[in-house]
């Protein structure tokens, strides 16, 4: 998911998340669900005299948590680009800012490069080192990013130096 938004003149906030389709109560209803159905089932064997059914729906139920927790772990991550005549602003993290790197925008060159997979890698290039962005991004949107970023660039090379 991509939000591109002009904060004031000529300074671009970018803010880049991965796309998931269950957010709020709709994963607590969703696994709550799932919990009581297989816990449900594991306990009418139990009283069918199944005895040995019912740990393990609740290993079942304990893994498909496990797996949804990294899943929604996985789905918080969040990259903020703030782009502006004078600089480039790069934050990573998930609820909060993790990594950060600053530089100024005259310095820096964004590369968009093909993977082995075929598919964008995007990276800001300055000082010999590289910072990648918007691995998570589907093709889509990866496509967005890049026609947004070409636009944003070139409105901002047309400007007068000092503006």
């Amino acid at each position: 998911m991509i939000k591109i938004e002009e904060t004031t003149e000529n300074n671009f906030l970018i803010e880049i998340s991965p796309n998931y389709s269950l957010r709020g109560w709709n994963r607590v209803i969703f696994l709550g669900s799932l919990a009581f159905i297989c816990l449900s089932i594991g306990l009418f064997f139990f009283i069918m005299g199944a005895g040995l059914i019912l740990p393990f729906a609740g290993l079942e139920v304990i893994l498909v948590f496990t797996c949804f927790y990294i899943s929604f772990r996985w789905s918080q991550q969040k990259e903020v680009v703030y782009i502006s005549n004078e600089k480039i602003k790069l934050e990573k993290g998930r609820l909060i800012k993790e990594k950060t790197w600053e530089e100024y925008r005259s310095f820096v060159v964004l590369e968009v490069e093909k993977n082995q997979y075929n598919s964008d890698e995007f990276c800001f290039q300055s000082k010999g080192r590289r910072f990648y962005f918007g691995s998570f991004l589907n093709d889509e949107d990866k496509t967005i990013l890049k026609n947004e970023l070409k636009r944003i660039i070139n409105h901002l090379n047309a400007l007068s130096p000092g503006i």
